[in-house]
C-alpha cells in the first residue's frame, strides 16, 4: 500500500499532539493535585462534587449561626451570674435588717445599700451586647427594656418574643429570654407567700413565719387562695377562695399568739404573733397566682420603702416592717429560683451547642471525604501515568523523526 509524504506527516504531528495532550492533562492533575481539573473529565463525578460542595457551604453556615448564639448566650449565662449575686446580696441584707437589735439608721443604711442592689439589677436587666442590642427585650431590642421614672419604678416595655437561630438543618433554638421570663416570673410548685393586711384604723402588731407546707396532696393545694380573718383580738375565721371561682369560709377558731393555724385541711400552716384588731387579715397565694407579687424589682422596692420608714418604738410600725420583710424574703426566694432555672435552661442550650458543633465537625469531614473520592487525584497512578503518558510522547516524537528520514532520494 502506497503513503503519500502528506499522510505520513499529517499523521506523525497528530499521533505527537495527541500524546502531548495526553501528558499535558496528566501533569496538570499533578500540579492541581485533582482528578477531575474540568467537568469534562468527569462529568458525573464534577455533579456529584457540586452536590457535596453545596452541602459543605449550608453546614458552614450553620456553623457560624452556633457561634453567634454561642455568643449570645455566654453573655446572657454572664449577666444572670451576676443578677443571682445581686439577689443573693439582697437576701442578706433583708436577713440583717429584720433583726430588732437595729436602729432606724441602721435599717437607713440597709436601706441605702439595698438601693444600690436594686440599681444594679435594673442595669442587668438593661444589659447589651457588643452591638448595642439590648439582651432581654425580646424583639425590642433597640431600647431599654426596663426604664426608671422618677421615682426609680420601673416597668418592663419590651415583648415576650424571643430571638431564635437555626444552628442546623432540624434545630430552631432561642438565643435569648425575654425580662419578663427572668425578672417578672416564678416557676411553679414553689408554694405560698404570704401578705399581711392591716383593717381600717388598725393598730395591731400582728407578724407572721412561714408559711410552711404540711401535705402537698391535699386537694386545692397550689391552687387555692387562703385568707385569714381575724374577728377581733381573739377570734379568727379562714376564708379559701377556690381555683373555680368559689368562696368558703370556715368555723370561727380561737385565735392564740405563736400557735400555728393550718390551713387547706391540713395542707399548710401559718404561725401568728402579736395582738391584731378587728380587720386585719393575712392573705396566702400560690407564688405563681396572676394575684401573687412575681416582680423581683417590685420586692426589692417594697423592702426599701418600708426599711425607710422610722419605727420609733411603734409595735404597729414594727410589725409592718417585719410582715413586709417576710414577704419580701419569700419573694427574692422565689425570684432567684427562676433565675437559676433560667440560668440552667442557658446552660443546656451551651451544652447542645457542644454536641451539635461535634455532629456539625464530622459532617464536614465526611463531606469532605466524599469530595476527595469523587475529585482528588491519586498520586501513585497519576505519576505512573505521568511516566507513561512521557514514554508515549518520546516514542511518537522518535517515530516521526524516524519516518522522515525514510526518503529515496537519501539512496540518489
Amino acid at each position: 500500500m502506497r503513503i503519500s509524504t502528506p499522510t505520513v506527516y499529517d499523521q506523525g504531528i497528530a499521533s505527537m499532539n495527541r500524546q502531548q495532550g495526553e501528558f499535558t492533562a496528566v501533569g496538570q492533575q499533578l500540579a492541581t493535585g485533582r482528578r477531575v481539573v474540568s467537568p469534562s473529565d468527569d462529568p458525573k463525578a464534577a455533579a456529584q462534587a457540586v452536590g457535596v460542595a453545596q452541602s459543605q457551604a449550608l453546614t458552614q453556615q450553620f456553623t457560624d449561626a452556633r457561634v453567634t448564639a454561642r455568643n449570645s448566650l455566654s453573655q446572657e449565662e454572664s449577666v444572670l451570674n451576676s443578677v443571682n449575686d445581686a439577689i443573693t446580696r439582697a437576701k442578706t441584707l433583708l436577713v440583717q435588717a429584720s433583726s430588732s437589735t437595729l436602729s432606724d439608721a441602721d435599717r437607713q443604711s440597709v436601706a441605702s445599700e439595698l438601693s444600690g442592689v436594686y440599681n444594679t439589677i435594673v442595669g442587668q436587666a438593661n444589659a447589651t451586647d457588643g452591638n448595642g442590642t439590648y439582651l432581654f427585650g425580646g424583639f425590642r431590642d433597640d431600647a431599654p427594656p426596663y426604664p426608671q421614672d422618677g421615682e426609680g419604678n420601673v416597668r418592663y416595655v419590651g415583648d415576650t418574643q424571643v430571638r431564635e437561630s437555626r444552628i442546623d438543618a432540624s434545630r430552631l433554638m432561642p438565643v435569648s429570654d425575654h425580662g419578663e421570663a427572668i425578672f417578672q416570673t416564678v416557676p411553679s410548685g414553689l408554694g405560698y407567700v404570704a401578705e399581711a393586711s392591716r383593717g381600717p384604723g388598725s393598730d395591731g402588731d400582728l407578724t407572721f413565719q412561714g408559711p410552711t407546707r404540711l401535705d402537698a396532696t391535699r386537694p386545692g393545694y397550689g391552687e387555692d387562695n387562703y385568707r385569714i380573718e381575724f374577728l377581733d383580738d381573739a377570734q379568727l375565721q379562714v376564708v379559701t377562695m377556690g381555683a373555680d371561682g368559689t368562696t368558703r369560709t370556715g368555723e370561727t377558731q380561737r385565735y392564740r399568739s405563736g400557735e400555728p393555724v393550718e390551713l387547706g385541711d391540713g395542707a399548710l400552716a401559718i404561725t401568728l404573733r402579736g395582738t391584731p384588731e378587728a380587720g386585719d387579715s393575712v392573705t396566702l397565694r400560690p407564688a405563681d397566682h396572676p394575684d401573687a407579687n412575681q416582680d423581683l424589682f417590685a420586692s426589692l422596692k417594697a423592702a426599701i420603702e418600708v426599711l425607710e420608714v422610722p419605727v420609733d418604738g411603734d409595735p404597729a410600725t414594727l410589725a409592718d416592717l417585719r410582715n413586709t420583710l417576710s414577704t419580701s424574703m419569700r419573694e427574692l426566694d422565689n425570684s432567684l429560683d427562676n433565675v437559676l432555672t433560667v440560668r440552667a435552661s442557658v446552660g443546656a442550650r451551651l451544652n447542645e451547642l457542644d454536641v451539635v458543633d461535634g455532629v456539625g465537625e464530622n459532617r464536614m469531614l465526611n463531606y469532605e471525604q466524599n469530595r476527595s473520592d469523587l475529585v482528588d487525584l491519586n498520586y501513585v497512578d497519576a505519576i505512573a501515568d505521568y511516566s507513561l503518558r512521557e514514554v508515549g510522547l518520546q516514542a511518537a516524537q522518535k517515530s516521526f523523526a524516524d519516518i522522515q528520514g525514510m526518503s529515496l532520494f537519501e539512496q540518489l
